[in-house]
């Protein structure tokens, strides 16, 4: 259901509210309002897919000939979205296309492109900046668009207002603009996006009527702010709060592991505290689309005002050491066990996507610890079930078509070490404690599980 403080708005008085706007949004509270999504993506598809399960009528567009191929062969290539889920709609609620001329046709215009950091750790928009190009050609007037893209407060308003008004059309006149930042996390089988809770921002009433209207035949539930630098900013503020807290726990149990003090127990008591603390786990740094990325983009917007964020960049510091400790740690244990540095020795990753039970490789710690390692002249192989085959990576272009070892060829292959790099669930950790080898733990799989600890080493 929508809160009451939606349900206030999406009730408001329309009398004091333009005549440009009321027509789409009798079409959106009909249903009738055709919705575009653009880029069908871990955000794009979800969304599409939900909307048209909730009778929204949905076009998807994306420039990736693969993607539209699986579509058309009915095919889900996102873990969020199930083959049955999706050939429900297929078709007929939701079609798909990379003819953006169709956007003219569409009422509600939904951007969920990528938004990256160049090589120097700055903003990349060039691909909202390219999709709003295409929607300033096509766009008729009465349109909502909205940027679910993360990105730093003030993209909407801008970068994405003065592009799309090079149609000649005005903002908040002829079409009206909203931020709703994603909130996707790839692998929670408890919150999907119906059930994930919508910020929605906008500036001006009738903007923000639309998009609640919108959304809340989309979601669960909607929660309004007052403008789309807000919007922007809520989401930046979370994954800052995570990449801090998580950096935070990383430093710890590098001074831990100096101490011989184990920072998951340590975790784990402070976690019985029943006010005050809420745990965080270290690992072998950060991956996904967000906490790596998005903090960077306030600390880029901030120089803007001669601000310094120095938490901010600390984090970053801290989390992008992780897979350089992993390995420091690794080749200790080396030179204990075998008396021999990395060079030439055979090392087995278990696990390369960024988290766990998921395929999603963006920015994977685990590519990073396989690129130091390939850098020491290790030989590395990966064993992940999930990930048979590196996908083509903008980092790490040497690795790509490289496939996983079997399971059943690991205890032939003889390991000098292994390195548990994620977590998932269908890897049998028994059989790799039962090889002998030395085994360096990023996730404490091994003392989760009560498995024999004889060879673990923490990292």
């Amino acid at each position: 259901m929508i809160d009451d403080m939606v349900s206030t708005n999406a009730k408001q008085d329309t009398a004091d509210l333009p005549e440009q706007g009321m027509a789409l949004l009798a079409r959106l509270k009909s249903k009738t309002a055709k919705v575009a999504v653009i880029g069908l993506g871990y955000v794009g598809l979800p969304l599409a897919v939900t909307a048209a399960t909730r009778a929204n009528p949905v076009i998807g567009f994306d420039i990736d000939a693969e993607k539209l191929t699986q579509l058309e062969a009915g095919t889900s290539y996102i873990e969020a979205v199930s083959q049955d889920a999706l050939q429900k709609v297929a078709g007929e609620a939701f079609t798909w296309t990379s003819d953006f001329s169709m956007l003219r046709s569409c009422d509600v215009i939904v951007i969920c492109v990528p938004t990256p950091l160049s090589a120097h750790r700055e903003p990349d928009l060039s691909y909202v900046e390219k999709t709003a190009a295409e929607i300033a050609r096509y766009m008729s007037e009465e349109t909502l668009v909205v940027l679910e893209s993360t990105t730093f407060p003030g993209t909407a308003d801008d970068v994405l207002v003065p592009i799309l008004e090079q149609s000649g059309l005005k903002a908040g006149e002829d079409f009206f603009i909203a931020s709703s930042p994603e909130r996707e996390d790839p692998g929670n089988a408890s919150y999907r996006t119906a059930t994930i809770p919508k910020i929605v921002g906008a500036d001006g009433k009738m903007a923000r009527l639309l998009a609640v209207q919108f959304y809340s035949g989309v979601v669960d539930k909607v929660v309004p702010v007052s403008s789309t630098r807000t919007a922007e900013a809520v989401k930046i503020t979370e994954n800052i709060f995570r990449a801090v807290n998580i950096a935070l726990v990383n430093e710890l149990k590098v001074i831990y592991d100096a101490m011989d003090i184990d920072i998951w127990e340590v975790i784990d008591g402070a976690a019985t505290k029943p006010f005050g603390f809420m745990p965080f786990y270290p690992g072998p740094g950060l991956g996904g689309h967000c906490i790596p990325i998005d903090p960077f983009y306030l600390t880029w917007k901030a120089r803007e005002h001669e601000l310094a964020t120095r938490f901010i960049e600390l984090a970053g510091e801290v989390n992008a050491s992780m897979p350089t400790y992993v390995v420091g740690r690794l080749r200790d244990v080396i030179d204990q066990t075998h008396g021999r540095g990395l060079r030439g020795a055979r090392i087995l990753i278990v696990g390369i996507a960024y988290k766990k039970n998921v395929t999603d490789m963006r920015e994977s710690p685990s590519m990073r610890i396989m690129d130091v390692l390939r850098a020491q002249n290790a030989n590395v192989d990966y064993l992940d079930p999930l990930v048979p085959t590196v996908p083509k990576m903008r980092d790490y272009p040497q690795f790509e078509g490289k496939t996983s070892v079997a399971a059943s060829d690991v205890a032939g292959a003889n390991y000098d070490a292994i390195v548990v790099a994620t977590d998932h669930d269908d890897v049998d950790y028994a059989a790799l404690a039962d090889l002998g080898v030395p085994i360096i733990d990023t996730r404490n799989v091994f003392a989760r599980r009560n498995l024999p600890m004889d060879n673990i080493t923490k990292a």
